[in-house]
């Protein structure tokens, strides 16, 4: 099991990389499943598509686990999610082997990692300072 601390991005990150390194003949354009709908058309899904849909379930678990934290826990997740993010676009731009739409993709989704969670703590932050506010009596509720 992972630390708390440690983002679940970390895992799709880590995937991209071992295919894209050490199996340089896979495309994450191959079909790896064939979905037949019911207006008759068919939808092919590639390897790419999956490990974008899967991040960014992952990115919802983030979210979560990041608006249930607070104090040093939090910090420590931002900085974590920043480091990968930076890292992923340090290697998007300098390593031939990941460059890909489905490696931009995931990037986009380790931005919207450290951007959103940065959002959701300081949004909860605020919450919790207006609830000790109204609960000190200081906040001009509406028996003010």
């Amino acid at each position: 099991m992972l630390p708390t601390s440690v983002p679940l991005l970390i895992l799709p990150f880590a995937l991209y990389n071992i295919v894209a390194l050490f199996m340089p003949e896979f495309s994450w354009n191959n079909e790896i499943w064939r979905v037949h709908m019911i207006s008759g058309g068919e939808w092919a899904i590639t390897a790419g598509d999956a490990i974008v849909a899967a991040s960014v379930l992952i990115l919802m678990i983030d979210l979560l686990r990041s608006a249930r934290h607070s104090g040093r826990r939090t910090i420590l997740d931002h900085v974590l999610s920043m480091v990968l993010f930076v890292g992923m676009l340090i290697e998007f731009l300098t390593v031939k082997a990941v460059v890909s739409s489905t490696f931009f993709l995931l990037l986009v989704v380790s931005f919207v990692d450290v951007a959103a969670g940065f959002s959701v703590s300081i949004r909860a932050a605020i919450a919790r300072r207006d609830v000790l506010l109204d609960e000190a009596g200081g906040g001009g509720g509406a028996g003010a």
